[in-house]
Parts: structure tokens; sequence; C-alpha cells
């Protein structure tokens, strides 16, 4: 019963992670919304000063997500997208 319970929320994962890799990208706007919704770099990493003085540091935690790598990707393939839209459009 308890490996059953544990089980369950990876393969919860699982699927997300699936569903994300499985995501086409072919809308222009689609991929813009998605470059605007994902950061390019993690918003949680921080250099705390105090008086011009340096505190701390706070590493980036996105690495921590365990959907990260699948949303850099959509990210990826949604500017890929962009980027051939627009070389079709000069050509």
């Amino acid at each position: 019963m308890i490996f059953t319970l544990i089980a369950l929320p990876l393969n919860l994962l699982d699927v997300v992670r699936k569903w994300l890799d499985s995501i086409q990208i072919c809308n222009p706007i689609a991929a813009q919304f998605i470059c605007k919704l994902i950061p390019a770099r993690c918003p949680f990493e921080r250099t705390i000063y105090f008086f011009n003085c340096f505190m701390i540091h706070i590493p980036p935690l996105c690495n921590f997500n365990p959907i990260y790598q699948q949303l850099i990707s959509l990210r990826l393939r949604a500017l890929t997208y962009l980027f051939e839209v627009e070389e079709e459009n000069i050509s």
C-alpha cells in the first residue's frame, strides 16, 4: 500500500513530462505566449547586498523543479518555431 502511494506522484509527473514533450508549436501567437510565460533564466536566483556589502547569494532553484527540463525544452521549441516563421517571411 505504501509503495502505491509513493508511485502515484511519480507516475503523474511522468504523464506531465510526456505531455509537455508532446506539445507541438504551430501558431506564432502561442509560441510568443510560451516564450513570455517561461523565463529564460531562473527568477529565484538572487544576490543580496546590505549597504553595498555582499551578504548572501541564493543559487538558482529551478533545477530542483521536476519538470524544469521539459519547460526549457518547450521554450526552445517555441523560439525555434518563431525563428523558422520569421525566416520564411523574410524569404
